[in-house]
């Protein structure tokens, strides 16, 4: 797993906001104004170039300048940021021919005034520095704050991401190894541009072994880097930063939250296509984070459940794989709708059943279950509680090979939780205890089966639906996932092959009581 770096490095100083020090002096009388400063370097060489690391300003008074044009030249070829000319004693003004020469190559030129010493010019870039550091360590912090933040709420990896995005600010993209886009975030860049955040994330692709943890690059004037998460995912973080091209409408439907609003604050005096010195260490962040949220998290060895998976295919019974799994032998199934309707991505899903205590989780076929149903197997003696952004039917315990039944059960719980809005509805044993636990059970299921006979499944469990919410027919209707008017119209047809008044408290008493029989039987 990628380690976060600890801290940023320190930021450069704009030349700008050295020159804007007035107590300095300082004039820039040619070349262009954005440089950014590393260092500061003295030296009154003719060839300063072998002594140079790139992004100085280096500081002169010209002892030995003898050819400005070439001067300059080197200066530019050493990649010197600008270049600081002091006049007195050596020389009355800066040379205009230093001047033209320093024009002509794109060297920003300084004029030091001879009130002003080179060791007050260094100590004012160290404090600038200095400044700056603090600034973006303080800027660091709030974010990665903000982001652990994120990473508590009910959708941690879009809310990261969004997060992400946000501080930066840019896009951000979180995929697949196969290409595919599980979440993005942020502005979305040029069609360019996410084609080449899409090359440079194949890149770190963990198909290939060998492949680097990260990778950066640059397009359309946005700067490109993308990481690969650790923990075997097979995922990769990509992000855009800076660029005009980087100017779209904003991508995914989630609110990044107050998060946004500081990031904008933070981010308001940036320069177009910049980047801060902490972009870098908050991505780290992000890595780790979602490198966390995407872990397994089992509660079983993996061996074991392979083996279960093995002998289930082979042919063995559930009752004879069901030590593998662990538990104490008896099962609770658990479905679970997002809210909003919105769609179950594998990671979310993946989330909730780490949330449950469980590995066991089924989001559908593929990727997405086609009604948006994600199935928890849970052990039967836990305890499974309300989960935020989640609707959760809960069956009741079963040994393995009642797991058919308990299916059954947690989808009426969902049913009803949905209609009834609530967060989590159990479906308890509807046996053995109570006035049911008095009757003969073998006199009971057969007066059940003779009462229901005139209804198909379809109406018995519509009937069974609109008696459990009180005869409600919108909530009904909405636990079924059909028309109000379809339940009207099954409810009636009901009514009509029974012969039953169901306006009648003993009627419905007495239905209740028959499909809580054949509910329990796995009839309905």
């Amino acid at each position: 797993m990628p380690d976060a770096p600890a801290g940023p490095p320190t930021p450069p100083v704009a030349l700008s906001a050295l020159l804007a020090l007035e107590d300095l002096g300082l004039r820039r009388i040619a070349g262009p104004a954005d440089a950014e400063l590393l260092w500061v370097h003295t030296s009154e060489m003719a060839d300063p170039y072998p002594y140079l690391l790139g992004g100085e300003l280096l500081l002169t008074a010209g002892v030995l300048l003898t050819d400005p044009d070439a001067y300059a030249a080197r200066l530019v070829e050493a990649a010197a940021a600008a270049l600081g000319f002091g006049v007195r004693p050596v020389h009355e003004a800066v040379p205009p021919e230093l001047v033209a020469a320093c024009e002509r190559h794109g060297l920003p030129l300084v004029e030091v005034g001879p009130g002003t010493p080179f060791t007050a010019i260094a100590r004012a870039v160290w404090r600038l520095m200095a400044e700056a550091r603090l600034r973006e360590l303080r800027r660091v912090a709030r974010a990665q704050q903000a982001l652990a933040t994120a990473a508590a709420r009910p959708d941690p990896v879009p809310a990261v991401l969004h997060q992400l995005a946000a501080q930066l600010p840019g896009y951000a993209v979180l995929r697949a190894a196969g290409g595919e886009e599980l979440h993005t975030a942020g502005r979305l860049p040029a069609p360019s541009v996410r084609a080449a955040l899409s090359r440079l994330a194949d890149v770190v692709a963990p198909a290939d072994r060998g492949a680097p943890a990260t990778a950066t690059d640059t397009a359309g004037g946005a700067r490109l880097s993308a990481y690969g998460l650790g923990g075997g995912h097979g995922l990769v973080l990509a992000v855009a930063t800076g660029g005009r091209e980087m100017v779209g409408r904003e991508a995914g439907s989630q609110e990044a939250g107050s998060g946004r609003e500081a990031g904008s604050r933070e981010t308001g005096n940036r320069e177009a296509g910049g980047r801060e010195a902490g972009d870098h260490t908050l991505a780290g962040v992000a890595v780790v984070l979602l490198s966390l949220l995407a872990a397994p998290h089992q509660s079983a060895d993996a061996a074991h459940r392979s083996a279960a998976l093995v002998r289930l295919l082979l042919g063995a019974e559930p009752a004879a794989v069901a030590p593998l799994l662990g538990g104490d032998g008896s099962w609770a199934v658990v479905h679970a709708l997002r809210g909003g309707g919105r769609p179950a991505d594998p990671l979310a899903a993946g989330a909730l059943g780490a949330a449950l205590g469980s590995a066991l989780v089924d989001a559908g076929a593929g990727t997405v279950a086609a009604d948006g149903v994600v199935r928890v197997l849970v052990p039967g003696g836990g305890t499974v509680s309300p989960q935020p952004g989640w609707t959760l039917g809960v069956s009741a315990p079963a040994t393995a090979g009642a797991l058919a039944e308990a299916d059954a059960q947690a989808a009426r719980a969902l049913g009803r939780a949905r209609a009834t809005r609530t967060p989590l509805v159990r479906q308890g044993a509807e046996t053995g205890r109570g006035l049911a636990s008095l009757v003969d059970a073998g006199a009971a299921d057969a007066h059940a089966r003779a009462l229901l006979a005139p209804l198909t499944p379809v109406l018995a469990e519509t009937l069974r639906c609109w008696l459990s919410l009180h005869g409600g027919w919108d909530r009904t209707a909405t636990a079924l996932g059909v028309h109000r008017n379809t339940v009207r119209q099954r409810v009636a047809r009901c009514a009509a092959l029974l012969d039953a008044d169901l306006d009648d408290m003993d009627v419905r008493t007495e239905l209740w009581f028959a499909l809580g029989r054949e509910a329990a039987r796995g009839s309905l």
